[in-house]
C-alpha cells in the first residue's frame, strides 16, 4: 500500500471504528442513554472529531444501522455463493454468517423507533431485498407457498439467525450453529396459511384502578415514542389528571416503567400457572399461546424489554431480570434436550414474535397471533404442527 492510499483509507477506517463503538454502546445501554461524548470516549477521540464524521447522534445511529444492513448483504452474498448447495447447507451458511455478526442483526430491532422515517424506509427496503434473495434460493418455484408466506418465513428465519445476540450459551460456536440451523429447517417446513386459531391463554384482567390506568397510558406512550421522550405531564394528561397527581401513585417516571415490568412479570407467571400440565409438550404449547397473548394484547411486555436500560440502576431492576430468567428457564426445562441446546431453541422461538412485535410487522392483522404461535410451536415442538412433508 502506498503512503497516499494508506492516508485515503484512514477516514473510512476511522468512520467504521466510530460506528462500531456507537453500535456497541447503543445495544448495551439503549440509544437514549448514550451521548456523543460517551461514544467519543469509547473510541478514544474528542467530541469535535466525532462531529467531523456525523451531524448528530441520530445520524450516527443511522450509519450504524445501515452498516448492519451492509453486513447482512455481505453475509448473504457469501452464503448464497454456492449455486449447488443444498437447502440445509445454504441455511447453515446463512446462520453461520449472521451469528458471527450478532450486532448487525440486532441494532435495528432495538433502535428503529429512533430513526427518521426516511432512514427506516431505506433499512426496510434493503432488508426486504435481501430476504427476497433468501426466499428465491430456499423456496425456489414452490407454488404451494404464497408470497406473504415466503416473506413471513424469511423474516422469522432472520430472527432465528440473530437470536444468539439476546443470550449467552455454553455451547461451542459450531454446536450453536448446528442447533440454530436445525430449528431454522423446521421453520422453513411450515405453512403459515395453515396456522390453527390461536388459543388466547390467560385473559388479561381489566384495568380498574388509577394506578393501572397510569400504567396503561404510560405503556402506550412509551411504546409509541420511547421512554426518554415521554414526560410525566403527558402521562397524566392521557389519564385525565395533572402531572403532579401522577406522583401520588409513583415516585418517578422510572418507577412507572418498573411497575409496567412488574405487571408483565405477574401476567407471565399467571400464564405459567394456567398452562400447567403433566405433559411437557402440552404445557410448552400452552406457554406459547399465553406468551403470544401477553405480548400482543398490551404493549407492556415489549415496553419492559425495549426500555430495560432506562432502569438498570434501579434497585428493582435485578429482581425483574431474575423474573425474566426464571420464566425462560421454565420453557427450557420442558424441552427434551440438554439445557444448553434447549436454551438456543427457546430463544430462537421467542425472537420470532419479539422481533415481529418490536418492528410492528403485521401486528394489526387478525391472524397475526395465530401465525406467531404456529411458527413458535413449529420451531419448538416434535413433530412441528402442520409442517410440510416431501
Amino acid at each position: 500500500m502506498t503512503v497516499q492510499s494508506a492516508r485515503a483509507s484512514r477516514p473510512a477506517d476511522r468512520r467504521r471504528q466510530l460506528i462500531d463503538h456507537a453500535a456497541t454502546l447503543f445495544l448495551q445501554r439503549g440509544y437514549p442513554h448514550v451521548s456523543m461524548a460517551d461514544i467519543a470516549r469509547a473510541a478514544g477521540v474528542t467530541a469535535p472529531s466525532l462531529y467531523r464524521h456525523f451531524d448528530d447522534k441520530r445520524d450516527l445511529l443511522g450509519a450504524a444501522v445501515l452498516s448492519g444492513v451492509d453486513d447482512l448483504e455481505t453475509c448473504t452474498d457469501r452464503a448464497l455463493a454456492n449455486p449447488t448447495a443444498t437447502t440445509e447447507e445454504t441455511v447453515r451458511a446463512l446462520i453461520d454468517a449472521i451469528a458471527k455478526r450478532p450486532d448487525s442483526a440486532s441494532l435495528w430491532r432495538w433502535t428503529g423507533a429512533y430513526l427518521s422515517d426516511e432512514q427506516n424506509l431505506e433499512v426496510a427496503l434493503r432488508t426486504r431485498a435481501v430476504l427476497r434473495r433468501w426466499a428465491e434460493v430456499l423456496f425456489g418455484d414452490d407454488s404451494g407457498l404464497a408470497d406473504w408466506e415466503r416473506s413471513q418465513l424469511t423474516w422469522a428465519l432472520l430472527s432465528v439467525a440473530g437470536s444468539n445476540a439476546v443470550h449467552n450459551t455454553r455451547l461451542s460456536p459450531a454446536r450453536e450453529i448446528d442447533e440454530l440451523a436445525g430449528r431454522a429447517m423446521r421453520l422453513l417446513a411450515l405453512r403459515p396459511s395453515q396456522a390453527p386459531p390461536h388459543r388466547s391463554g390467560m385473559p388479561l384482567p381489566p384495568s380498574t384502578t388509577r394506578r393501572d390506568e397510569i400504567l396503561d397510558a404510560a405503556s402506550r406512550l412509551f411504546a409509541e415514542r420511547g421512554f426518554a421522550d415521554v414526560g410525566v405531564d403527558e402521562i397524566g394528561a392521557a389519564v385525565g389528571i395533572s402531572g403532579p397527581s401522577v406522583y401520588n401513585h409513583f415516585p418517578s417516571k422510572a418507577a412507572i416503567l418498573v411497575g409496567i415490568g412488574q405487571r408483565s412479570a405477574a401476567r407471565l407467571d399467571a400464564g405459567v400457572m394456567a398452562a400447567y400440565s403433566d405433559d411437557d409438550a402440552e404445557m410448552l404449547a400452552a406457554l406459547v399461546d399465553a406468551y403470544v397473548t401477553a405480548i400482543t394484547a398490551t404493549p407492556d411486555l415489549s415496553v419492559s424489554f425495549n426500555n430495560s436500560a432506562a432502569i438498570t440502576d434501579d434497585p428493582t431492576a435485578a429482581s425483574l431480570r431474575d423474573n425474566q430468567r426464571r420464566y425462560v428457564a421454565r420453557w427450557i426445562e420442558l424441552m427434551p434436550l440438554p439445557k444448553a441446546e434447549a436454551a438456543v431453541a427457546v430463544h430462537a422461538a421467542l425472537s420470532i414474535v419479539n422481533d415481529a412485535v418490536r418492528l410492528r410487522r403485521g401486528t394489526s392483522r387478525p391472524e397475526f397471533t395465530s401465525q406467531m404461535a404456529y411458527l413458535m410451536k413449529g420451531v419448538l415442538l416434535d413433530p412441528p404442527p402442520g409442517a410440510r412433508t416431501e
